[in-house]
């Protein structure tokens, strides 16, 4: 935990904001959690918000409820997407370069965990692995163009469960057909998401790329239907006990790091931003301690290879 944060004692807040009118804003798994905050809070600042949500009727009602509190003005749409199917998410990337002339950020928020049994996606992947990483993965590469004319951002919604697992990818058996667990499995998936963010700055700036940022954030431990949603039993009914305790903090404070790395100027891309408090769970959001095993170039480059080529997407980087 670091001892000193450059936004002060509060740490960073939406209070930094100014008017964010004319920007565009894409974010994964909007229609709840912390990627609803995300879009209320862009919203509140005069922006433009696309959604890419996989479930059309909690999407139209998540749209409605942001409407009736902000206005029916605010502009906000909805691309139907689902990030475990490689060719739902070629097709919404297709619809986005077809309709819209910029992205100022893309916000990969959207995540399923703690999956207790091994699970598939239709391509084939582990269904953490192929949801959380190599669904974004192909996102990202595909909307890259529009990204970098639009001199924008890529913001990771990372968990500081990658540092919970085995700490490093199981390259021999990434679909754990071996020993699957929900916590290695899911740990393995942030683990894969953060290690990009870092391999792709890498990447760009060799490239001679410097337009686009790309930055890693975790929401801490938010009050969130995220474990509601996929994971065990004894997992809804352990965090359902946690939820009432100091240990988590609200949605919308989880929202605050992807909003602030879709947004603050001048912010290092080097950091790993979140709640800086005990376990980085709640507390001031600023910049956290990223662990070693999450910047291993060998790994990382090795990663990088292996995720185009189980997606067939090649970045050109």
């Amino acid at each position: 935990m670091r001892t000193r944060n450059a936004f002060g004692p509060k740490g960073w807040t939406p209070e930094r904001l100014g008017s964010l009118k004319g920007r565009t804003y894409l974010i994964t798994g909007a229609n709840s959690g912390t990627g609803f905050e995300a879009s209320k809070i862009l919203l509140s600042r005069g922006a433009r918000v696309l959604m890419l949500n996989r479930n059309p009727k909690k999407s139209a009602d998540a749209i409605a409820a942001i409407k009736q509190d902000l206005g029916s003005d605010v502009d906000v749409s909805l691309v139907l997407m689902d990030l475990a199917d490689q060719a739902s998410v070629r097709k919404a990337a297709e619809e986005v370069l077809g309709t819209e002339t910029r992205i100022d950020a893309l916000i990969c928020n959207g995540a399923i965990a703690q999956v207790p049994t091994q699970k598939f996606t239709v391509d084939g992947f582990e269904s953490q692995l192929g949801t959380n990483h190599y669904g974004h993965f192909t996102l990202q590469a595909l909307l890259y163009p529009l990204i970098e004319e639009s001199k924008g951002r890529i913001v990771t919604v990372g968990s500081m469960g990658y540092d919970m697992g085995i700490k490093t990818i199981k390259f021999d058996d990434m679909n754990w057909d071996q020993d699957y667990t929900a916590n290695n499995a899911y740990s393995q998936s942030k683990l894969a998401q953060i290690m990009s963010v870092y391999e792709l700055q890498d990447r760009l700036k060799k490239a001679g790329k410097t337009g686009v940022k790309v930055y890693a954030c975790h929401p801490g431990s938010s009050r969130t239907n995220l474990i509601n949603t996929s994971g065990s039993l004894m997992m809804r009914i352990a965090f359902g006990l946690m939820m009432r305790t100091p240990l988590t903090q609200s949605a919308e404070q989880g929202a605050y790091p992807e909003v602030m790395c879709a947004t603050e100027p001048n912010l290092d891309e080097k950091g790993f931003y979140g709640p800086t408090g005990r376990s980085n769970w709640v507390g001031p959001v600023g910049d956290c301690v990223i662990k070693p095993h999450a910047v291993d170039k060998e790994v990382a480059e090795r990663l990088w290879e292996a995720s185009e080529e189980a997606t067939g997407v090649k970045w050109g980087l």
